[in-house]
């Protein structure tokens, strides 16, 4: 057993009104400058519909993520190091910018500078590419509440492997929003994919980064990500992806989109798992059997072999208690109501989704029958197929059985709470004919819908006193063994020694500023800190002292005031 620990996080789909308040943030914070115009570490999609990228679930046609060879291991879908090494100078099995959206702007001076005139004058769209005037087709969020709609759902590869019942109902029957971010996988395919080793799993907490000083452009990490969330900027020629706001995660605050979600929807926490058992998880032959495969990877954090083991690979005591109190270790492995997104594509994600439960209940309710009873909506659940076949072919690989348990895990929170609150005795064969206890019910029901925010957020800050031991290193990952897949390129990386780059995370950063210890720096108090500075006159310790001004009456330690 090789426990180590790995920052997730889940959405409750059912909360998700499509506000699109975490995309914004995320892109003020992140990607609010010059080459990343198309780029968006976090978009909230509709469901059905084709994805940002278009159609980037299409793996026939974009080959991401891993599959099994004949031999039965696991290799990269697009094809190993020599294939890699033959195509490093070319590398078409990419999105065009046409499948993202070609950025634009608008002609603004025309209005503002336009002399009267009869007709009010019109401002252009210009494309923040060329600069020349275009006409706007698509963006990140085009089909936005088009779930199902005959304009979009012939391009949904996911509607495309359901019965043809389900194509030509879907558009009756529901529509629901899924936000996505970079899943920070276990066994990360885009790593796996780079030549020079520029992506990287951190050690200590699992996110996954891209070392800007070694990325060298070849973009296979773009190819090799099925969900398509690493980014090539156009400008500074590097790849770029979701960080899960490490700065922020490293002092116990959550991520941006998380924060500013406002319905409440994502929950942050941290996860033990055995690095030994990735490679056979993932390898598991039956896809249908992922998502058992990878729920049992993750370990209790309560359990005492576990908290040895974790002990004895450094995790911090802290860091196991916040492991215990997980909200995403309760949402996955004690109350079951969580699924990882496409787990077929072998990737191990750490970002995992509650299915929602609205689209059964929208239907009970059409029918005039009452929504919040457990006998209604579990009949639902069972005839109603098509969105359990839908959500089934994004989160188990196709096999129902999960989804519809984790569908009648929540009908039966729903209808044994309404009781409650009505003032009526509860039942308790509602928890008990899903496998729960009353107890459990109620707990899995605080969280979902009355948590507060240091039970949705718990993240343990990094530790400063580890910071030697803190190194980024490329090829760190389960899967990077003798033999095996591993996470080196044909050249670069894995071409010679390691180089381990010390990190100085921000709450290091903040501390050495402002502490006083033997630590901090001799001339700290002859420095002048500009954020302080109005401007006026030259303080102190501003220029280096000049020759002619040492030991002047007026400046005797040579300090140039001018």
């Amino acid at each position: 057993m090789r426990v180590m620990a790995q920052m997730a996080m889940v959405m409750n789909l059912d909360k998700c009104i499509g506000c699109h308040t975490c995309s914004v943030t995320c892109k003020q914070a992140w990607t609010n400058r010059t080459g990343t115009e198309y780029v968006w570490f976090n978009n909230v999609e509709t469901r059905p519909g084709q994805g940002y990228p278009r159609r980037y679930e299409d793996q026939e046609e974009w080959r991401g993520g891993w599959e099994l060879n004949k031999r039965g291991r696991l290799a990269l879908k697009a094809g190993g190091r020599l294939r890699k090494l033959a195509t490093i100078f070319s590398n078409p099995k990419m999105p065009s910018i046409q499948d993202y959206y070609e950025p634009w702007t608008y002609d603004y001076a025309t209005l503002t500078d336009a002399p009267a005139q009869e007709h009010t004058p019109v401002a252009r769209p210009k494309s923040l590419i060329s600069g020349k005037d275009m006409k706007i087709e698509w963006s990140s969020n085009w089909d936005d509440n088009l779930g199902g709609s005959a304009a979009t759902a012939l391009n949904d590869p996911v509607l495309r492997k359901v019965s043809d019942q389900v194509r030509m109902e879907f558009e009756q029957t529901f529509m629901f929003y899924l936000p996505r971010i970079c899943e920070h996988c276990l066994n990360p395919s885009c790593a796996a994919s780079c030549p020079s080793g520029a992506i990287y799993k951190r050690t200590e907490d699992g996110v996954v980064l891209v070392d800007q000083d070694r990325c060298r452009g070849w973009r296979m990490c773009v190819s090799g990500c099925p969900y398509k969330k690493v980014y090539f900027n156009h400008r500074t020629g590097k790849a770029e992806k979701c960080t899960f706001c490490f700065p922020r995660v490293e002092v116990g605050l959550p991520t941006v989109c998380a924060e500013t979600c406002v319905g409440r929807l994502r929950y942050i926490g941290l996860v033990l798992y055995d690095a030994d058992r990735v490679l056979a998880a993932a390898s598991t032959p039956d896809e249908h059997d992922l998502y058992e495969a990878q729920r049992s990877v993750l370990l209790d954090p309560n359990d005492p072999e576990v908290v040895r083991e974790a002990e004895r690979a450094g995790i911090p005591h802290d860091w196991v208690r916040a492991a215990q109190r997980s909200p995403v270790h309760a949402l996955i492995n004690t109350y079951k109501v969580a699924l990882p997104l496409h787990p077929e594509y072998r990737t191990m994600p750490m970002v995992w989704y509650i299915p929602p439960l609205s689209p059964v209940v929208d239907v009970v309710r059409d029918t005039g029958e009452d929504a919040e009873d457990s006998g209604n909506l579990f009949a639902a659940i069972d005839a109603l197929r098509i969105p359990v076949e839908y959500l089934a072919e994004l989160f188990t690989a196709g096999d129902v059985a999960p989804v519809e348990r984790v569908l009648k895990r929540l009908a039966a929170m729903r209808a044994y709470m309404r009781d409650i609150n009505l003032g009526r005795d509860p039942d308790a064969s509602i928890p008990a004919s899903v496998g729960m206890e009353e107890e459990q019910v109620y707990d899995m029901y605080r969280l979902l819908a009355l948590a507060k925010y240091d039970e949705r957020y718990v993240i343990p800050p990094a530790h400063a006193e580890q910071a030697h031991s803190l190194e980024e290193i490329a090829t760190e990952c389960a899967l990077d063994y003798e033999g095996g897949p591993g996470m080196s390129g044909p050249f670069g990386e894995g071409s010679g020694a390691l180089t381990p780059i010390a990190v100085e995370n921000f709450q290091m950063l903040q501390d050495r500023q402002t502490a006083d210890s033997l630590a901090a720096p001799a001339d700290k108090t002859a420095r002048v800190n500009l954020l302080n500075w109005d401007g006026k006159g030259s303080p102190r310790g501003l220029f280096p002292p000049r020759p002619d001004d040492a030991g002047s009456p007026e400046h005797p330690d040579g300090a140039d005031q001018r």
